[in-house]
């Protein structure tokens, strides 16, 4: 795959600054579900991608880099604000802990692909805010590690933000169960029906899924979902939530439904820096689990809104808002394209296979393009059954000629 070649990417930010935060929180319950539960599973793992240049890690665990091909311009060229907030260093996009700000850090997982999410660290004396965990134990452990090295305020985690119910942003709150653990009250409930025992048994059950299961299968190998206890959320808060870390603001608002049912965005006004969850694929293609797509439009504009210098995305490299407003043009691209298709009555997947990407046929994870092309149906009125397992079929058919031209 080209978007995996083994080179330097780096993005330019403002040097860091002083951080204000504030805490949230939410609740729920767990079940076990079998193996029919892949529909619902299917739903909750995802990732994105990235794009970018070169250059050398603030702070990283892992010296291997990995360049991800994109649309989007470097954190520089993509003329990101930068206001009296300091000098403008390089960061680059390798795996570990990145200072976006002073006492706060991206934690970044090349490539960005499926499952390899990114999460963030708000720190203010001694107290600390987590945002996200990872998608199992072993990754979590060694993110959290890297963060005890850096600060001593990541010896006890007080706080834990989980933006959404995908398992790669918070599957790995077993290691932190003795936070307070704050989600909105749609991502708890979607937690609840989607707990790692679920994951766990839809691999095991992957042959009997025919396409879909070798697809699933493939992209999630390097995970381990056995054996996870389910740590659901403490507090939840609907709409918008502020609080303090060491008296350092921090906003968390609710625009989902849109990637999925309770998307949050962390926002730390004082540092113009934003954590997206999956509301950005910084460099890959999105993937629209809940929808309208309308929704996610709004949301980006809401982050935009926010005038923030800094975006840390759910996946792929750090960002400025430029990333956001090319992510908003995707999905209006890809409205209109659709809707062309759907009137003249085309199904979803012709129209998926019909649509010249034209800008956005670099960004990863192209299959893609087959549920956000379904959602928008969805969107346009199209009743035609279209579970998960059907649409992760469709996805590996896209992956396989998508690999089979490169």
């Amino acid at each position: 795959d080209s978007h995996h070649a083994g080179a330097a990417a780096r993005v330019f930010l403002p040097a860091p600054q002083r951080l204000l935060g504030k805490t949230p929180c939410s609740m729920v319950t767990c079940q076990a579900l079998a193996t029919r539960t892949a529909e619902k599973i299917l739903v909750n793992e995802f990732g994105g991608a990235p794009f970018v240049s070169t250059g050398s890690p603030t702070v990283s665990t892992d010296p291997s880099i990995t360049e991800r091909v994109g649309v989007g311009r470097a954190l520089r060229a993509a003329g990101a604000r930068r206001p009296g907030r300091g000098k403008t260093r390089c960061v680059t996009y390798a795996k570990g802990l990145h200072e976006v700000a002073d006492g706060v850090w991206a934690y970044l997982q090349p490539d960005g692909g499926w499952g390899w999410s990114n999460a963030g660290l708000v720190t203010g004396d001694r107290a600390s805010l987590l945002v996200d965990t990872l998608f199992d134990l072993r990754l979590t452990g060694e993110m959290l590690e890297a963060m005890r090295r850096v600060t001593p305020a990541a010896e006890r985690i007080d706080t834990v933000v989980n933006t959404h119910a995908n398992g790669d942003h918070c599957y790995g709150n077993a290691l932190v169960a003795g936070s307070d653990i704050i989600a909105s009250v749609r991502c708890a409930e979607e937690m609840a029906q989607l707990p790692p025992s679920a994951m766990a048994g839809v691999l095991r059950s992957a042959p009997a899924l025919g396409p879909a299961g070798e697809f699933l299968a493939r992209i999630f190998a390097p995970f381990s979902f056995d054996d996870i206890e389910t740590a659901l959320p403490t507090s939840t808060f609907e709409g918008r939530f502020d609080l303090t870390v060491a008296d350092r603001p921090v906003t968390l608002l609710e625009v989902g439904p849109a990637h999925t049912a309770g998307d949050v965005v962390v926002h730390l006004p004082d540092d113009g820096v934003i954590f997206t969850g999956d509301i950005l694929f910084h460099g890959g293609h999105p993937i629209v689990w809940a929808g309208p797509v309308a929704n996610w439009v709004t949301a980006c504009d809401r982050v935009l809104e926010l005038d923030a210098s800094v975006i840390v995305p759910g996946h792929g490299p750090l960002a400025a808002p430029s990333a956001v407003a090319d992510l908003k043009s995707y999905f209006e691209f890809l409205t209109t394209e659709a809707r062309l298709r759907h009137d003249a009555g085309m199904s979803a997947l012709e129209a998926a296979l019909d649509i010249d990407l034209g800008p956005y046929a670099g960004w990863g994870e192209a299959e893609r393009v087959v549920a956000n092309v379904r959602a928008l149906y969805r969107d346009f009125g199209d009743e035609s059954p279209a579970d998960v397992v059907t649409v992760m079929g469709e996805m590996a058919v896209l992956a396989e000629r998508r690999d089979a031209s490169t």
